[in-house]
């Protein structure tokens, strides 16, 4: 049953979007390509954003003076390790608002490195991408060589 669901998530795409389905001799990167990718940032940064607001009204609901040292710690680091996903989130965010940017200055789905196209199935899998696959895996091997 699970895998049933699991499936047709999937198949629905990233929110319940549908993957948009690319027309034989349409061009890359169109109006309607630029208004689908849109719509999965706008939904994924509304995803976000609720998640901000159960985390704010969670810690102000949970937050007590508990007596005991240890129920205090536990629960400082509980908020604490909500409080760093949050950080994450809030990069994110900043992130899909750049990326929405792009997409408002026509400049969206073409790599920021070597300027090819980045490609529709990647974009679907990471809409925030900004270097094509060849560059990001160039990226991630410097990236070891340094680390």
């Amino acid at each position: 049953m699970a895998q049933k669901k699991a499936k047709a998530q999937q198949e629905a795409g990233a929110f319940g979007i549908e993957p948009y389905k690319i027309r034989k001799g349409e061009e890359y990167m169109n109006e309607k390509q630029e208004a689908h990718f849109r719509v999965i940032l706008q939904a994924w940064k509304a995803n976000l954003m609720e998640e901000v607001d159960r985390t704010v009204h969670h810690m102000q609901d949970e937050a007590a003076n508990f007596p005991d040292p240890n129920d205090r710690a536990t629960q400082e680091s509980e908020f604490s390790l909500e409080l760093r996903t949050r950080d994450r989130e809030r990069k994110l965010i900043k992130k899909i608002d750049s990326t929405l940017e792009k997409i408002d200055n026509h400049e969206y789905g073409f790599c920021d490195s070597c300027g090819v196209e980045i490609g529709i199935r990647r974009l679907e899998a990471r809409p925030t991408a900004s270097l094509c696959i060849d560059c990001k895996t160039l990226d991630e091997i410097r990236e070891k060589q340094m680390g």
